[in-house]
């Protein structure tokens, strides 16, 4: 049985791996708001109601360091940081199109 290691931690299923770099209440929302380019962290902010600082620094974090995420530093006054999808993470983006499509025509 082939396993994958993340973190530290290794899956046995590639899409609980998957689920795990993107899935969660705000990961897959920040990462779906990345698709269109960079953001600032404002902008993000002002994009994800009801996200509080802390989560969204955590969030970003853990997206950068699973390496679907970027952070860029522009070195001006004051400091300038843009967040976007790496190519890693664009490579994740059909994933995403599908899961929004089917959301868009679930029904209960």
């Amino acid at each position: 049985m082939k396993r994958y290691k993340l973190d530290g931690t290794f899956f046995y299923c590639p899409v609980d791996l998957t689920l795990s770099v993107i899935g969660g209440r705000w990961k897959g929302l920040v990462f779906w708001n990345l698709r269109a380019g960079a953001k600032r962290y404002g902008e993000l902010k002002k994009i994800l109601v009801g996200i509080n600082d802390k989560m969204l620094t955590q969030v970003l974090r853990e997206l950068e360091a699973n390496g679907v995420v970027t952070r860029k530093v522009h070195e001006v006054l004051p400091p300038k940081v843009e967040y976007s999808l790496s190519r890693e993470g664009k490579k994740l983006l059909p994933v995403m199109q599908l899961m929004s499509n089917w959301g868009e025509k679930f029904e209960v």
